[in-house]
């Protein structure tokens, strides 16, 4: 017997994004692409995803043009002959199996080490040389190298609308360089760009501005943004609905179409006084769509599973809370990380009522295109 899915059955257009549904793959790094190329096993992996019904595919983070803006191996980049040739493939083959897709758009800033990647002596990047508050890393950056940046981004853009991509998602989350500015703790500027929470949004802005300026008015810009980094899971930008609205507001009038709120579970609420989660905050507050995430499907959140190798479960709320929530408008999208990543069937099982065939997310999974 098929389950009754609801709402996230449901087509969504906005722009050049039209999804048969609202399920979408969360971004997951899978360092997969070698000298930052995606190859044939990077395009069936996104296309068997596609294939089995998800309506969007954010792509794992790819890296822009800036000497700094990757920080692991095997990540794909998103500018170059060869790179952008792979990502071709993998769009085709996504539209051909009846889905969407947008690459997501990835500086890594102070995470960065050195000795990684083809440069391996090129710094961290950062707003005020900080991987986090009081550990230092790399350099702080100048203003030429903010405005390569920014054009970086937004040439990455251009090229995802180029490719047939379906929008962009720009990585603004868990603690990487535009989190960086944002984040009070690694943003010790005195310029324009730190001090207020206003000033520490610049960047982002300046980022989205470059972004619409190089795609367009009808081309989808997705901006995806956390309370939460990897650097410290409980930090916080903002500690209410008013903060949250002053944040948000100037990203709007930049160009954000939708807002992709990041948290380690979608059923944590996020203010005191509502259950709402932070992307139903953000979509009253904001008024655009939003997309939730955090722990879609699974027993613990990604950080447990991975890497705190938790045995006891976390208490979890079920697809029956997901589908209430969206009944209720609290949000317009759902994306869907490890189950999907061990399971390519996963939305396809759900909606046959095949629940006994879903498979548990194991670590394993990580080290396959499975």
């Amino acid at each position: 017997m098929s389950l009754d899915l609801g709402p996230l059955l449901e087509p969504f257009e906005l722009k050049t994004l039209r999804l048969r549904n609202r399920v979408a793959m969360a971004p997951m790094t899978r360092n997969f692409s070698p000298d930052g190329v995606p190859g044939p096993d990077v395009r069936d992996y996104y296309r068997r995803r596609a294939e089995a019904g998800v309506g969007l595919i954010i792509t794992e983070g790819t890296v822009v043009n800036h000497p700094g803006s990757s920080g692991y191996e095997n990540v794909p980049f998103f500018y170059g002959k060869e790179p952008l040739e792979g990502w071709k493939q993998v769009v085709d083959g996504v539209h051909e199996a009846g889905g969407a897709i947008v690459p997501q758009l990835w500086h890594v800033g102070a995470v960065r080490r050195p000795g990684v990647g083809q440069d391996p002596d090129v710094p961290g990047y950062s707003p005020s040389g900080l991987y986090a508050p009081g550990k230092p890393n790399g350099r702080a950056m100048t203003q030429q190298d903010i405005d390569q940046v920014v054009e970086a981004f937004a040439q990455a853009a251009w090229d995802a609308r180029r490719l047939g991509c379906d929008g962009v998602e720009i990585h603004a989350a868990h603690g990487y360089l535009l989190d960086q500015f944002l984040w009070e703790g690694t943003n010790q500027r005195e310029d324009a760009y730190g001090g207020s929470l206003l000033k520490r949004l610049r960047f982002v802005v300046e980022i989205v501005e470059a972004v619409r300026r190089a795609v367009g008015e009808d081309f989808a810009i997705i901006l995806r943004f956390s309370q939460w980094k990897q650097q410290d899971y409980a930090a916080r930008l903002v500690d209410s609905p008013q903060e949250l609205e002053e944040f948000l507001l100037p990203l709007v009038e930049a160009g954000v179409d939708v807002f992709h709120a990041s948290t380690r579970r979608f059923w944590e609420p996020e203010f005191p006084g509502s259950d709402l989660n932070l992307a139903g905050w953000t979509r009253k507050l904001s008024g655009q769509p939003t997309m939730s995430v955090g722990s879609v499907g699974l027993s613990e959140d990604f950080i447990s599973s991975v890497f705190q190798r938790r045995n006891e479960p976390v208490e979890q709320a079920g697809i029956d809370e997901l589908v209430r929530r969206m009944q209720n408008r609290e949000f317009d999208m759902v994306a869907v990380g490890r189950a999907l990543l061990q399971d390519p069937e996963w939305l396809q099982k759900l909606r046959e009522g095949r629940t006994d065939e879903l498979q548990p997310f194991a670590r394993k999974a990580l080290k396959t295109l499975a």
